[in-house]
């Protein structure tokens, strides 16, 4: 009886361990060791209380230890369940107010002045956060890296490719862009130009996860190079 007992509080310690390694942020790791020292020491008392190999004075010894790192074991815990429900992260500039939530990485955002005030950036179309950004761009740079910060999240890269982006602002593409696009030097002959765009393409197709605009930028840049295919 004793054994079967030892065994099944080392079973049940090893599992909750397991678990909160898991879930654990690697900083509490330190926390979930200390709970381990605990379940292990108290299974030993167990057995021995149990076997009959432990007095009161053992007793006294054996839980003294536990009882003093009590508020550690219990806050290591508390951890292993994740971090607090409901938590959030705010920041605030002239244009915006954002706010992200921990549970579900959602990041959500208050317009706070400008054509669009009072709006909520995740009710607003992508044409018309690209616009906020044009004003932010003039009054508020710290305003505009927020908001590229929340497009690039929200909807990814391919916002840049209706004019939001720096990169795509005018619209054209010389052929030394091209080549570096495709990763080339000038002067590489038509076959290298067509496996440069293949193998770049297939890396990042939009079916694979990779991004819309790149996708484009990689065509245009093979269509600029070699007009006739």
């Amino acid at each position: 009886m004793p054994y079967f007992i030892l065994g099944l509080a080392v079973l049940v310690g090893v599992f909750l361990v397991v678990r909160g390694l898991r879930r654990a942020n690697p900083k509490n790791i330190q926390g979930l060791l200390v709970v381990l020292t605990g379940l292990v020491a108290a299974a030993i008392i167990l057995f021995l209380a149990t076997s009959g190999r432990i007095g009161p004075l053992g007793w006294l010894l054996f839980l003294l230890p536990l009882l003093l790192r009590w508020r550690a074991i219990k806050q290591a815990l508390g951890n292993m369940s994740g971090p607090t429900q409901g938590k959030n992260s705010d920041i605030e500039t002239a244009y915006l107010r954002m706010t992200l939530e921990h549970d579900t990485g959602v990041l959500r955002g208050t317009v706070l002045q400008g054509q669009f005030e009072g709006r909520l950036l995740e009710e607003m179309t992508v044409e018309n956060i690209v616009g906020l950004l044009q004003e932010c761009r003039v009054n508020d740079p710290q305003s505009a890296d927020v908001l590229e910060t929340y497009l690039d999240r929200v909807h990814g890269a391919e916002w840049r490719a209706g004019g939001g982006g720096a990169a795509a602002g005018d619209g054209s593409m010389s052929p030394a862009q091209a080549y570096e696009i495709l990763g080339l030097q000038p002067g590489v002959s038509n076959d290298e130009i067509r496996e440069a765009h293949r193998t770049l393409l297939k890396a990042n197709h939009p079916d694979r996860g990779g991004s819309t605009w790149l996708a484009a930028q990689i065509n245009r840049a093979k269509d600029l190079l070699l007009p006739n295919g």
